[in-house]
């Protein structure tokens, strides 16, 4: 195949096929926790090979070397050193609390790249039309390229929304724009806004627009992103971010097909497939469909219904207490939570698993799949303080356990394992399937305060009579509990 393709573009073609292999692999072993981070460096690696064929043997269409000047050589050498240094830096230093940010900005650098490579192909086709007369002759007689320009304005769109929507969502995570902005019909509005868009951008594939005019749909799109993205509420970003994620893998796939590059293409169509399958499996876990994420109004607001009108009482205890109980039980479930990552508490709460274990307690963590604030956030977060991975249950599984369960310790987790989502019709998370721990024998919440938790509504769980608070920073708690069980 070498000889029949040419030795360098054999090669490269090779080394797209090694590299679309290591994707699938990878990504394939990162389905399973105890094999995600491998999974991870074999896509990395297959990602780095796929790099430097595409640099070191670019080719003619005789399949012979093209020359590049040493200067382009020097600037994507100096491009990538710089880009990998930022990245392993910000990686590194990154804290879980702001995983889901750095998660969401970096999806939408890769929405605004494809973007950009949109923008540079346009020129490139505008300046070929208006260097040789003979292109646009040759355009006019066979018609506009149709399928080139629409697969430009494609990746043009989806990466523009995926950016803009991106850089909103980490406006949404990291606090900075708190509440949802809610424009008045803004379903009517945002739609129309697509329905616009989408009709401007056949014109311009139908017509052959000019570059002012693609930058103009560039505008648009980034608009878009912004109107589309704005109105979620918080409880809903995990959903979100899975969903542009899938957005920019798309947009990926489309400069595959703009430059015959099979590797970008495979990476791309894996990216958007496992994005799409994501974005269902957390619509499934909340009992929502994608159309009310993106037009209900879910998380907007706090909301009081029949059934919280009447809360009646809660309940303390204090670390001492606890560590009795505890330290008598058979079974402990822990419930992790994002409070537990913005305390920073998830060595602590492997020493309380330790300290347990060591007494004779099974202990368990049960895993609700939209805990924290993006996909899989828990179980990276315990991932990292060695909490082993066959101790790491799902919903599913951990549910009909609770029954059995002698104390549930919910560790600043709180719409997952609210019941009025099995309870209370009129409850925006009515249906939502959740960590069922009012089942267990008792239940300890520890939290900093009796605030709503991210989908800003009330939960049941803490007047329920088997329910105690456990008040305080989850680190602080956690370790104060820890010195009353070694106590014991």
């Amino acid at each position: 195949m070498i000889m029949e393709l040419g030795l360098y573009t054999g090669i490269k073609t090779v080394s797209y096929l090694c590299g679309a292999l290591t994707f699938i692999i990878g990504l394939k072993m990162m389905g399973s926790p105890k094999r995600a981070r491998s999974g991870n460096a074999i896509a990395a690696l297959g990602m780095v090979v796929s790099i430097f064929a595409t640099i070191f043997f670019h080719t003619n269409a005789q399949g012979e070397l093209k020359p590049i000047p040493v200067a382009v050589y020097a600037v994507l050498v100096l491009a990538l050193l710089s880009g990998t240094l930022v990245g392993w830096i910000t990686a590194k230093k990154v804290q879980m609390t702001k995983m889901p940010e750095l998660v969401s900005m970096f999806n939408g650098m890769g929405g605004a790249c494809a973007a950009l490579i949109s923008i540079i192909e346009l020129q490139h086709m505008y300046h070929s039309i208006n260097a040789n007369p003979l292109s646009l002759l040759l355009f006019l007689a066979n018609g506009l390229p149709y399928g080139l320009i629409a697969t430009i304005l494609a990746g043009l769109i989806i990466g523009s929304v995926s950016f803009s929507g991106s850089v909103i969502a980490f406006l949404k995570l990291n606090g900075t724009m708190a509440k949802p902005i809610r424009l008045p019909y803004y379903n009517i509005i945002n739609t129309a806004f697509l329905i616009a868009l989408i009709g401007y951008a056949i014109y311009f594939v139908l017509n052959g627009g000019t570059l002012a005019s693609a930058m103009l749909l560039f505008l648009g799109a980034l608009v878009y992103g912004v109107l589309f993205t704005i109105p979620i509420g918080g409880a809903d970003m995990p959903v979100v971010i899975s969903l542009l994620n899938s957005f920019t893998g798309l947009a990926a796939a489309f400069g595959g097909f703009l430059y015959d590059n099979k590797v970008m293409l495979t990476g791309g169509i894996l990216v958007g497939s496992a994005g799409t399958l994501l974005t269902l499996v957390m619509c499934k876990a909340m009992n929502r469909s994608l159309s009310s994420v993106i037009f209900g109004a879910f998380g907007a607001s706090a909301t009081t219904s029949a059934s919280t009108t009447e809360k009646g009482s809660t309940r303390d205890l204090n670390a001492s207490d606890i560590a009795v109980l505890m330290n008598y039980s058979k079974k402990v479930v822990i419930v992790p939570g994002y409070g537990l990552a913005v305390a920073q508490a998830q060595h602590t709460i492997k020493e309380l698993e330790n300290l347990l274990e060591e007494r004779g307690v099974e202990v368990k963590y049960a895993i609700h799949p939209v805990a924290g604030r993006m996909p899989g956030h828990m179980n990276v977060l315990l991932a990292e303080s060695n909490v082993s991975y066959d101790k790491l249950v799902e919903m599913d599984d951990i549910n009909p356990e609770f029954d059995q369960t002698d104390v549930v310790l919910v560790v600043g987790a709180n719409d997952v394992v609210n019941p009025a989502a099995k309870t209370d019709p009129t409850s925006p998370i009515y249906g939502m399937p959740i960590l069922e721990v009012n089942r267990a024998h008792h239940i300890i919440v520890n939290k900093r305060s009796m605030n709503a938790g991210y989908a800003g509504i009330d939960n049941l769980l803490f007047y329920d009579s088997k329910c105690a608070m456990f008040f305080g920073d989850a680190k602080k708690a956690l370790t104060d509990l820890i010195t009353e069980i070694k106590a014991l």
